[in-house]
């Protein structure tokens, strides 16, 4: 496995950051620093120079510095035979991606150097059973699939056109016609999620049985909202042409709900993923500690599919969880932490690791913007305090 590696970081005009940049980067970096210091900003430009997409999924315009015009974000990216340069631009609302100074889509360089990120809202893929899981499955798919993300672009754009035109109570034959669109792209979308949620889930509830030391199991289904949760779960996937006439019924039968309350009811965007310990579910009957153990698994076995798929090491970006993990679970992350899985962590508190992983790690005081390493420099020249508050509200994230 010929993998990349992330070697050269900067940032400018990004967030808080008039500039800040990082070299020599090696398989584990620290970030530690108090709140609002812009721990996360870093990871998060890790993420969109690696995923090609933020983990915050924030306006473009909250990218760009305070009374900036534009940001720009570069990395090096290396391996024993290639030599990458990737470049973002952000301005008036656009993205630009560059690969060695030529531009190029977001969809071509998706899984080129994947990452997987973990922060504290990833808790909630455990206690909500909705949208997250859902985003979260695309998202990890979009990295993994080319097709998965163009399929679950698609399907946006279309469910997007359908609501409005519900909104503006459009006749009825016009919201039939993009119901057999919906119908061939939702299908297919809905095929990609279930074959990558039970792969997902595979190895998920391995991860799942070391944590918990084979004690409980974890299990989990993909219910397509054209489906019932009592419907018991078919043994194999069903067929793609099956699956599509189910939605073409399901949206036949709903139209007139639809139609009366203006918008759209039915298809990939109203899916459950649904996940079970010893079979009660995760989010009404799991304890806290249970909860965080099925997203600790969710991202590791995250981290495995980008392998097996991929055959490349993903970046793992590790944003402030140690302080939401208690110590076996901090003490299991860690113990997963190689030297061959790229690995960025943010934290206020270095007590949450041991000397050992201190010491094979680049620990970045960004608070006293220099590196305890004077070996390895890094500038970083953070805005006042009070612009980094306003740019981690509750909307970012």
């Amino acid at each position: 496995m010929d993998n990349l590696a992330l070697m050269r970081l900067e940032f400018v005009d990004f967030r808080n950051y008039e500039r800040f940049s990082l070299d020599d980067i090696g398989p584990l970096t620290v970030l530690v620093g108090p709140n609002a210091v812009g721990k996360t900003n870093v990871v998060e430009g890790v993420s969109l120079l690696t995923a090609q997409g933020s983990f915050r999924h924030p306006l473009m315009s909250q990218l760009v510095r305070q009374g900036a015009t534009h940001a720009r974000l570069k990395a090096l990216v290396v391996s024993g035979s290639r030599r990458l340069d990737l470049d973002i631009s952000i301005a008036e609302g656009k993205k630009v991606h560059r690969l060695n100074g030529k531009a190029k889509p977001a969809s071509e360089l998706r899984g080129l150097m994947p990452s997987v990120a973990f922060t504290p809202d990833d808790l909630f893929l455990a206690k909500k059973a909705g949208a997250l899981r859902r985003r979260a499955l695309d998202d990890l798919g979009s990295q993994l699939s080319a097709n998965h993300y163009l399929i679950r672009r698609d399907y946006e754009k279309l469910l997007q056109h359908k609501n409005k035109a519900l909104k503006e109570g459009a006749d009825p034959l016009l919201v039939a016609s993009l119901n057999e669109m919906l119908a061939t792209v939702g299908s297919t979308l809905e095929a990609y999620r279930r074959a990558l949620f039970s792969r997902l889930l595979a190895a998920m509830a391995e991860r799942y049985a070391q944590l918990t030391g084979g004690h409980e199991a974890l299990s989990g289904r993909y219910v397509p909202s054209w489906e019932s949760s009592e419907e018991p779960t078919p043994a194999d996937l069903p067929d793609r042409d099956e699956a599509k006439a189910r939605f073409e019924k399901a949206l036949e039968r709903r139209l007139p709900e639809e139609l009366r309350r203006g918008r759209s009811l039915v298809g990939p965007h109203a899916d459950r993923v649904e996940l079970f310990v010893a079979g009660l579910a995760v989010e009404d009957f799991a304890s806290q500690g249970q909860q965080r153990s099925v997203v600790l698994a969710w991202k590791l076995a995250e981290v495995a599919l980008v392998q097996e798929i991929l055959h490349q090491q993903p970046i793992l970006l590790l944003d402030d969880v140690m302080s939401e993990l208690d110590a076996a679970r901090r003490r299991a992350l860690i113990d997963f932490l190689a030297d061959d899985i790229q690995t960025f962590v943010t934290t206020t508190n270095l007590s949450y690791f041991d000397d050992d992983l201190l010491a094979r790690a680049r620990v970045v005081d960004l608070a006293a913007s220099s590196p305890t390493s004077p070996s390895r420099p890094v500038a970083a020249k953070p805005a006042p305090e009070s612009q980094e508050t306003a740019e981690f509200h509750s909307s970012d994230v």
